[in-house]
């Protein structure tokens, strides 16, 4: 399996505009899979599931995968997660269970992600169906936010008989998975499939509503029973230089979004682009942005290699499509004609002490101006808060920390006994990512669970929280 791991071959001239965004890794046949499989040791108190944000059972379902038992090889990895599917391509496993993986030490580790696919793809082929709704319990809930953690908590407490509704501010459910998240990483049927896997447990969807407009906080904590606030971020905030009106500056994660509900050739794009950030959704969009066809791409970011925020084999992926960086330069004007991008001035800059994040601090070196000719700038330099739906958290007592709300960590419940919340809009801290997402929305069912209906059980990652009788 080890040939698996080796970066495809990015030959564009060779591909078509279509092939270049079709899945990076193919699925694996069911001979690959089961070699694969018999390769894990089925350790004892395993590593990988440790590292597992959402615990699935990684031992018991590669297990099920070498014995024949794909069916119930999925059906143990929806037990722990719902959006298996989704996790399975845009898990970071290299960070988490395939880098916890002990044959780390020797050999390859085992390609946890690409197996939990298999399984998940075999049962989505099948139409095979895991859960149903349990019988209704009498109570309603309302979830703010049909992305990953919406979804997850959604689910879980329509398993468990709630009445749940999510009002969602697009016109499709999935949140970032949806919109957020490169084609070539998860196509955007994967998170639609999800969705309907979801509304199919009983779960209302209501789309195109938006919160504090078409309906308020206030109306959802009294018609409900309890609120689940899964808002994730913002757009990505002005970087406050001169010439961001400029025809050509777009906003990074529209110029992902338009990957996942345009055609392909109808997404415009410049032929030098420079993206501003070197996040992960820097990386994303820069390889976007090659896959398109542009000549030259170059990520630009203040500080160094070793202090951008993406991680090492995002790097390593961009630069294999070709995408240049350079390192320790700041924007400080984008440069236009007649209302068009044509450059973006910058200068160099110096790394100086430490700042809060433990990152060193960059410093302006002086008298070192330079342009760099372009004509398209994306810009991914991280996301705003929701400040509206801090605001009208405020009124009910919500605290917040650096502008995240503020949640128990075992129940995700916030400091007014109704309100639940999850997603990127609580995580000031750690790392963003969908399986932590999908984490908190089980583990905020669980809490609702526990509150409310005060009888059963509910399944989160580390153990069973057991409700007691009314």
């Amino acid at each position: 399996m080890a040939e698996h791991y080796k970066p495809v071959k990015y030959k564009p001239w060779e591909m078509t505009l279509e092939e270049r965004f079709q899945e990076y890794h193919p699925a694996l046949t069911e001979r690959e899979a089961v070699l694969e499989a018999n390769r894990c040791l089925y350790c004892y108190d395993a590593p990988c599931m440790t590292a597992c944000p959402t615990s699935i059972d990684i031992p018991t379902f590669i297990k099920k995968i070498a014995t024949g038992n794909v069916k119930g090889s999925a059906r143990k990895i929806l037990e722990a997660n719902l959006l298996g599917a989704t996790c399975s391509r845009v898990c970071p496993v290299q960070e988490l269970c395939e880098g916890a993986c002990v044959l780390n030490e020797d050999e390859k580790p085992i390609a946890i992600g690409r197996l939990q696919r298999y399984s998940m793809d075999y049962a989505a082929e099948r139409d095979i169906k895991f859960f149903k709704a349990g019988e209704s319990n009498g109570f309603k809930v309302a979830v703010v936010g049909a992305g990953p953690a919406g979804l997850s908590c959604a689910g879980e407490l329509a398993k468990l008989g709630y009445a749940v509704t999510c009002y969602e501010r697009k016109a499709m459910s999935g949140g970032l998975d949806t919109y957020g998240i490169v084609v070539f990483r998860e196509p955007v049927e994967i998170s639609l499939a999800e969705v309907r896997m979801v509304e199919e447990l009983g779960v209302t969807f209501k789309n195109n509503v938006s919160i504090g407009k078409d309906i308020t906080m206030a109306q959802l904590v009294e018609q409900y029973d309890s609120v689940f606030v899964a808002v994730g971020l913002g757009n990505v905030p002005s970087m406050g230089v001169p010439g961001e009106d400029l025809e050509g500056v777009v906003d990074g994660l529209d110029f992902i979004e338009e990957t996942k509900v345009k055609k392909l050739d109808e997404i415009k794009h410049g032929k030098r682009i420079c993206v501003i950030g070197a996040g992960n959704t820097g990386i994303d969009c820069a390889t976007i942005a090659r896959r398109l066809g542009a000549e030259r791409v170059t990520i630009i970011y203040r500080r160094s290699e070793t202090e951008m925020p993406a991680y090492h084999f995002e790097y390593q992926f961009a630069m294999g499509e070709g995408v240049m960086f350079m390192f320790l330069t700041q924007p400080i004007e984008i440069v236009g004609e007649n209302g068009k991008v044509v450059g973006i001035k910058c200068v160099r800059m110096d790394l100086g002490e430490p700042d809060h994040s433990g990152r060193r601090t960059p410093v302006l070196v002086p008298d070192s101006e330079f342009v760099l000719p372009c004509d398209m700038v994306v810009t991914a330099i991280g996301q705003e808060k929701h400040n509206e739906m801090l605001h009208a958290l405020r009124a009910f007592g919500v605290k917040e920390v650096k502008h995240y709300i503020s949640v128990d960590d075992e129940t995700r419940r916030t400091a007014h006994h109704k309100i639940f919340a999850g997603g990127d809009c609580i995580r000031h801290k750690g790392e963003a990512s969908t399986v932590m997402a999908v984490q908190d929305g089980k583990l905020a069912a669980a809490g609702i669970h526990k509150q409310l209906a005060g009888a059963g059980t509910c399944s989160t990652d580390k153990k069973t929280v057991s409700a007691p009788n009314k």
